[in-house]
């Protein structure tokens, strides 16, 4: 049997290996010229298509300030995490090229088996790169916290001190999404609009099911839940006509669970308020119970007038009549669990439809009390 020597150049070991006893490390073949063909077109296609489609990539180029903000982290978090990525991707080919079975001139150590340059790089690299993406998505995730009130409308841009934020009361149903303006006495559906550099301030809960609200231009989805409710602070910077849409499958008709956004200047803002008010019907609870029915594809409405407390009611998953509410519960446990008529039944009821947990829900309770 012939025997290899540790001066033997890579090629010759190859050989001796080949002609001796063949190792599992050394016996391939290199890819067929066609194949690696073929990758490179694949390659230039995706290339040809992600680049025909960078003018419709909202998530790179929002036009709000939250959606700007957590869209730099994702940008830097890449950015930094290809640092460690691309080098070694990078010596991949290096070392298949340099120690290819081809290449005489290469030396081959058998006995090589420790480097403490090579290990301090293998150890350190990685350890900065998760302590750098650590720290930005910790101080990044907490400046975006959707529930914390806006401290800027741009870069370099306070918020006023005169300036209300506008309040949306947000309730998903099936398969559709109603807006409230509690400010100014209206509600829509399938339609949200809002004044360019003023904060917005939306307050959503859902019925029946859960859902998730997201406007990739404006900012991070946030999910609605029956009973429960969640806030978001975002703000738009850019006028235009956004799309909004559930991020979350509810059935069969979430694929048309779809609204427009519309991000205006404060006067056509007014304008549309005007146009809601002369154009708008009444929700009350008949309108409402024909409106939370399923429904595909729902066109645009608009409401000039709806009951009171008809958003608390929607979270307290007390609208119809005889329906014990959320918060009237919740006083009653306080009180040592008095009971109150249609209690037991309502309690129930809420068991079977009880929404899982999600990332600081306010319960129904709490927010009546706001």
């Amino acid at each position: 049997m012939l025997r290899c020597n540790k001066s033997d150049t890579m090629h010759a070991v190859f050989n001796c290996n080949l002609r001796g006893r063949p190792s599992p490390f050394w016996h391939f073949r290199l890819p067929d010229m066609s194949i690696l063909k073929t990758l490179r077109r694949l390659v230039a296609l995706a290339t040809v298509l992600v680049l025909t489609g960078c003018s419709k990539m909202v998530l790179m180029d929002p036009s709000g300030d939250i959606a700007r903000q957590q869209s730099d982290i994702m940008i830097i978090t890449t950015i930094i995490i290809a640092l460690i990525i691309v080098p070694v991707l990078i010596a991949i080919g290096i070392v298949a090229w340099r120690y290819r079975a081809s290449n005489r001139q290469v030396r081959y150590d058998a006995e090589w088996d420790h480097s403490s340059q090579l290990e301090l790089l293998v150890w350190a690299g990685p350890l900065l790169i998760i302590i750098a993406v650590g720290a930005i998505s910790w101080i990044g995730t907490h400046m975006v916290d959707p529930y914390r009130p806006l401290n800027q409308i741009a870069p370099g841009k306070p918020v006023p001190a005169n300036v209300t934020p506008l309040e949306v009361d947000v309730v998903s149903l099936r398969w559709k999404w109603l807006f409230f303006y509690p400010q100014y006495g209206i509600a829509t559906v399938n339609q949200l609009a809002a004044p360019v550099d003023r904060p917005i301030r939306f307050k959503l809960t859902a019925d029946p099911m859960m859902d998730s609200f997201f406007v990739p231009a404006l900012a991070g989805q946030i999910y609605t839940m029956p009973g429960m409710q969640t806030q978001l602070h975002a703000v738009i910077n850019k006028p235009g006509e956004y799309k909004g849409f559930s991020a979350n499958f509810s059935g069969s008709g979430f694929t048309d669970m779809r609204f427009k956004f519309l991000g205006m200047s404060p006067q056509d803002f007014d304008q549309w308020v005007a146009k809601v008010h002369a154009a708008g019907g009444d929700l009350d609870r008949t309108a409402y119970d024909q409106l939370r029915q399923p429904s595909r594809d729902a066109p645009v409405r608009y409401y000039t007038r709806f009951d009171a407390g008809l958003y608390s009611r929607i979270l307290n998953l007390c609208v119809d009549p005889g329906e014990v509410c959320e918060s009237q519960m919740m006083v009653s446990d306080a009180r040592a669990g008095d009971a109150m008529p249609g209690m037991q039944d309502h309690a129930a009821r809420g068991a079977m439809r009880a929404p899982a947990d999600a990332s600081k829900p306010v319960p129904a309770h709490a927010a009546a009390s706001r």
